[in-house]
C-alpha cells in the first residue's frame, strides 16, 4: 500500500476547517460544504479521492471515506460517479502532472536527466503515489478500466518528449540515426516503473546518473564513437 506525506498536512488541513481560523468564530465544516456546488465540489470529491488512493490506496479507498474526506454527503458522490472505478479514473485524469515541454540543456545526457528528475517528481507527488496504488493493487479486470488514463496522462507525454531529445540528439550528431524506436523510448519509463515496483527504488539523484550513463548514453551512442 502506498504511503503519502500528505497526511499530517490533510488532518491539520481538516482540523481547521472545523475550528475556524484564530481570531475568527468556528465554521462548522458540514455547513461549509452544504455551500459548494458544481466545479468546486466536484474538485473536492476527486482531491479527497486522491488523499484516500495515497493514503490508504486502492483497496482501503470507499466512497464514504472519500465523501467524508470532501465533507460532504456519500449521495453527492454517488450522483457523479456511479462507482469506485469512474471515480478514481476521474481522479488520476484531473491530478496527473502534464509534461508540456521536453528540456533543451544543449545535450542528450543532460536532456536525459532532466527529463527523469521530471519523471520522479511526479512518481512521487500525490496522485503519483495514488497512480501506483491503482497499479499495484488492482486485478487485471479492474486495471482494464485505467489503461487509457495511464497511456494517455503518463505514458504517451513522456514517450513524446523523449522522442524530441533523442531526436535533437540525432541532430547533433550525439545519437545514432536509429535510435529513433519504440524501444529506445520504452527504456526509461519501463526501468522506473520497474524498480519503482519490484525494488521499492525512490530514484535519487545517483539512480538517475547511473541509469542514463550506464543504459541509454551507450544505447544511443553512434556506432564507432
Amino acid at each position: 500500500m502506498a504511503t503519502s506525506r500528505w497526511t499530517a498536512s490533510s488532518a491539520q488541513a481538516t482540523a481547521a476547517a472545523r475550528t475556524g481560523t484564530p481570531g475568527q468564530e468556528a465554521v462548522p465544516a458540514r455547513t461549509a460544504a452544504l455551500r459548494r456546488r458544481g466545479a468546486v465540489l466536484e474538485r473536492a470529491i476527486l482531491d479527497a479521492a486522491l488523499e484516500q488512493l495515497s493514503t490508504v490506496g486502492w483497496n482501503g479507498l470507499t466512497m464514504e471515506g472519500v465523501a467524508a474526506g470532501a465533507q460532504t454527503g456519500k449521495a453527492a458522490v454517488y450522483r457523479r460517479w456511479p462507482s469506485k472505478e469512474d471515480l478514481v479514473a476521474d481522479a488520476l485524469q484531473a491530478g496527473l502532472p502534464r509534461f508540456d515541454e521536453a528540456p533543451d540543456l544543449g545535450s542528450v545526457r543532460e536532456d536525459l536527466l532532466a527529463l527523469c528528475r521530471q519523471a520522479r517528481e511526479a512518481m512521487f507527488s500525490r496522485p503519483g503515489f495514488a497512480l501506483r496504488s491503482v497499479i499495484h493493487e488492482c486485478d487485471t479486470a479492474q486495471a482494464e478500466r485505467f489503461h487509457g488514463v495511464i497511456f494517455e496522462g503518463v505514458v504517451e507525454p513522456t514517450v513524446k518528449l523523449l522522442r524530441e531529445v533523442i531526436k535533437r540528439g540525432i541532430e547533433r550528431g550525439e545519437v545514432r540515426s536509429d535510435a529513433a524506436n519504440s524501444y529506445v523510448f520504452d527504456a526509461i519509463p519501463a526501468m522506473m516503473m520497474y524498480r519503482s515496483k519490484m525494488c521499492a527504488s525512490e530514484w535519487g539523484e545517483r539512480d538517475i546518473e547511473e541509469m542514463i550513463d550506464q543504459l541509454m548514453v551507450p544505447l544511443l551512442r553512434p556506432t564507432g564513437a
